[in-house]
C-alpha cells in the first residue's frame, strides 16, 4: 500500500484585495508537514500554480524552498513530486532540479522530447513503499502549453465529434505519455497528474482562469490513461471528483478569491494498493476567517456597521488576523460612492474588506431576459476575444496557437 498526499494550487506570493497571505501559507504549510508526518505519507504530489506569478519574489522562492526542506525533514523517504502550472514558469520551477533531487524533489515542467517522442525518464516517477521497494508510479504532466503538444500534423487521435485540436492534441499527448512510459510501469498502480480543466469541473470566479491553449476551455476526463487509478489534477481550486471519483482536484489551500468563501479547502490522501485507489479529503481549517455579511440575502448600507458590531472582534487584532469579509449589498437606494462609503464605516472595525458586491433586483433580472440586452462594455468583452479582434486588425489573420498561449500566460500574469 502506498499513500500518495494529492495538493497544489498553493499560489505563494498571492495577494486578495492588496492583502498579504504570507501568515496564512505559514499556517497550512504547517498543516501540510504535520500531516505529511502524522499519516506516514510515501509520495506528495503537487498539481501545479506552486506560486502565483511566472517571476515569484525573492520571499516567495525562499518560503518555497524553505518548505521542500522542512517536508523532507519530516518525511525522509518521501518522494515530492511537483508540476508546473499556468501560473508558473516552467523552465525557473524546474532550474535547481539537481539540487531539490538530492532530498527527493521531482520537478517536471515542459513536456521533454528525445528525437521528436516524448522521454518518459522525465515524467515517470517511481514512488517506493517503506522498504524500499518500488511500488507505484506517477506519470507527472504540467499545464500543457502549445509547445508541449503534439504537431496537428502528427496527432492520431480524433474522436468522433471531437472537433477541436486542442483537445484532440491533449488526448494526443497523454496517450503518447503512456505508451512510452508503458514498458516500464511492469503492472504496478499508476497515478497521472494534470493542471487543466477537465468538463463538469466547478469553476471559481476571480482566481481560475480560462487556461487550456487555444482558447479551449476544458477537456473531457477521458482524455487521461484508462489504466491511471487516480488523476491528481490542479487548477481548479474547489475539492471535487469527476470521471467516477478517481479523476479529482484535491482543490486549494486557503480561499484564493471572494467567491471561494463557501469552500472547504484541504488535501487529498490516495491509497494505492492491489483495488482501485482509495480517497480521503483532509480538511485544513482556514487560518484567518472569511465571513460574508449578510450571512444571506443582501443588506441596506447602513446596517453595515451594525454587522460588523455583531462580529464582536478584538479592535486590537493584527492586521494579518483579521477575517476578510464580502459585503453584500442591496441596491434600492443606494447612491453613486457607496464603496468609499463602505471602507470610511469599515475603517473602525478589524477587518479586511475584500469584495462589495451589489443585488440586481428581481425586476431588473426579468427585464434584462425579456428584452435584448445592450451592447457590452469594454469591461464585459472576453479578453482573448479583444486579443483576436487586435490581432486580425494588424496582421489580417488569425493568431496561432503559439501567440494565444503567450496571451493565455500573460493573462495569468495580469
Amino acid at each position: 500500500m502506498i499513500r500518495v498526499l494529492h495538493t497544489g494550487d498553493w499560489h505563494i506570493g498571492q495577494t486578495l484585495r492588496g492583502f498579504s497571505r504570507e501568515a496564512e501559507h505559514a499556517a497550512v504549510f504547517a498543516r501540510l508537514e504535520a500531516i505529511v508526518a502524522e499519516r506516514e505519507i510515501d509520495a506528495l504530489v503537487v498539481a501545479g500554480d506552486v506560486f502565483d506569478c511566472q517571476n515569484p519574489s525573492g520571499e516567495s522562492q525562499a518560503r518555497f524552498y524553505a518548505l521542500m526542506a522542512r517536508l523532507h525533514r519530516a518525511r525522509p523517504a518521501m518522494t515530492i513530486v511537483i508540476t508546473a502550472g499556468n501560473h508558473d514558469a516552467a523552465g525557473r520551477l524546474e532550474a535547481p532540479r539537481p539540487l531539490l533531487e538530492a532530498i527527493g524533489v521531482r520537478v517536471i515542467g515542459n513536456v521533454r522530447r528525445r528525437d521528436g517522442a516524448v522521454d518518459p525518464s522525465h515524467h515517470l516517477v517511481p514512488i517506493c513503499d517503506p522498504s524500499g521497494e518500488v511500488a507505484a508510479q506517477v506519470l507527472a504532466v504540467s499545464y500543457p502549453t502549445a509547445a508541449c503538444l503534439p504537431p496537428l500534423s502528427s496527432i492520431r487521435n480524433t474522436e468522433a465529434g471531437e472537433a477541436s485540436p486542442i483537445v484532440r492534441g491533449v488526448r494526443d499527448l497523454y496517450a503518447q505519455l503512456f505508451e512510452a512510459a508503458r514498458p516500464r510501469l511492469a503492472g504496478l498502480p499508476l497515478l497521472v497528474t494534470g493542471h487543466l480543466h477537465v468538463a463538469g469541473g466547478l469553476e471559481s470566479e476571480g482566481a481560475e482562469r480560462r487556461i487550456l491553449v487555444g482558447g479551449e476551455h476544458a477537456v473531457p476526463a477521458d482524455v487521461f490513461p484508462d489504466a491511471a487509478r487516480y488523476v491528481a489534477l490542479g487548477h481548479l481550486h474547489k475539492a471535487q471528483g469527476l470521471g467516477g471519483g478517481h479523476v479529482r482536484y484535491c482543490g486549494s489551500l486557503i480561499p484564493l478569491s471572494a467567491a471561494e468563501q463557501p469552500y472547504r479547502h484541504g488535501v487529498t490522501l490516495v491509497t494505492l494498493g492491489s483495488g482501485p485507489a482509495e480517497v480521503e479529503q483532509i480538511a485544513i481549517e482556514r487560518p484567518v476567517p472569511f465571513l460574508r455579511l449578510p450571512a444571506a440575502g443582501d443588506m441596506a448600507l447602513d446596517d453595515l456597521g451594525d454587522h460588523l458590531s455583531a462580529l464582536a472582534l478584538d479592535p486590537d487584532l493584527p492586521l494579518e488576523a483579521r477575517p476578510f469579509v464580502q459585503v453584500r449589498l442591496a441596491r434600492e437606494g443606494l447612491l453613486p460612492g457607496y464603496r468609499a462609503e463602505v471602507d470610511r464605516i469599515a475603517e473602525s472595525f478589524p477587518v479586511r474588506i475584500v469584495e462589495v458586491r451589489v443585488a440586481v433586483p428581481a425586476r431588473a433580472a426579468i427585464a434584462i431576459e425579456e428584452t435584448e440586452a445592450p451592447p457590452p462594455r469594454l469591461s464585459e468583452r472576453d479578453p482573448e476575444e479583444l486579443f483576436r479582434l487586435a490581432y486580425r486588425a494588424r496582421w489580417d489573420e488569425e493568431p496561432g496557437l503559439p501567440h494565444l498561449d503567450v496571451f493565455h500566460r500573460a493573462r495569468a500574469e495580469a
